[in-house]
């Protein structure tokens, strides 16, 4: 017959297994948790914000995988998502959806025309008044769409004046709501379906630091 203490400490290690379990479970599948690293959604996410992200809305993924074994829905337009940035999978980036599969994206002096029409956005903000280059600018360069994001030259820089793009089939066009300090879309081109982790739904903490905690975040509803 065992002793009682290690009756005890089997217990306590099977609890902890099946607790290590499920959390990786829910990880993998359900909720996972991310951290606001840089200012790209000011005024709608803080620096310091950390919110969960639902995995399971848009489908179950192969676990460290990209592949999905069953889809349950297809992100929306103006979605806040998680996804692997695409010219660093190691890297997670945050970004609203404003272009879906099919649909045109234009920008003109800062404003966002989605097939043809322009998007009303209360969420963003510019912080300069200048929109840059000129639109005439980037259509005297007649670049082809396909060849647009492969275009490195550091003077056309792409923020406030974009000619129509479509974006392909399975993927996504994403930007910040700080618009004029967002590496997005505009630069490196579009999101594929496969490289959204979820979509962002709430925020569980939210500081500046030790000695400042947003409790008036705390709780809220991303969108």
């Amino acid at each position: 017959m065992e002793p009682k203490w290690m009756k005890t400490l089997k217990e306590y290690v099977e609890a902890f297994a099946v607790a290590l379990v499920l959390a990786l479970v829910i990880r993998a599948f359900v909720v996972q948790a991310f951290k606001i690293p840089s200012g790209s959604m000011l005024e709608t996410l803080q620096i310091g914000d950390h919110l969960l992200v639902n995995k399971f809305l848009y489908g179950l993924k192969l676990p460290f995988t990209d592949k999905i074994m069953v889809q349950i829905s297809d992100p929306k337009f103006q979605d806040i998502i998680v996804f692997e940035y695409p010219e660093d999978p190691e890297k997670d980036f945050i970004k609203r959806i404003i272009g879906l599969p099919g649909d045109t994206i234009e920008i003109r002096d800062k404003e966002v025309y989605r097939n043809g029409e322009k998007l009303t956005e209360p969420y963003i903000q510019h912080l300069e008044s200048q929109a840059y280059p000129s639109l005439e600018s980037i259509l005297h360069r007649r670049i082809p769409e396909e060849e647009y994001f492969k275009v490195k030259d550091p003077h056309l820089f792409k923020r406030d004046n974009m000619p129509p793009i479509t974006v392909p089939a399975g993927n996504y066009f994403v930007m910040g709501d700080n618009r004029d300090s967002s590496h997005d879309s505009r630069w490196w081109g579009f999101v594929g379906r496969e490289r959204i982790k979820g979509k962002a739904f709430i925020l569980y903490w939210s500081w500046d630091g030790p000695l400042n905690i947003r409790w008036d975040r705390i709780g809220r509803l991303v969108h």
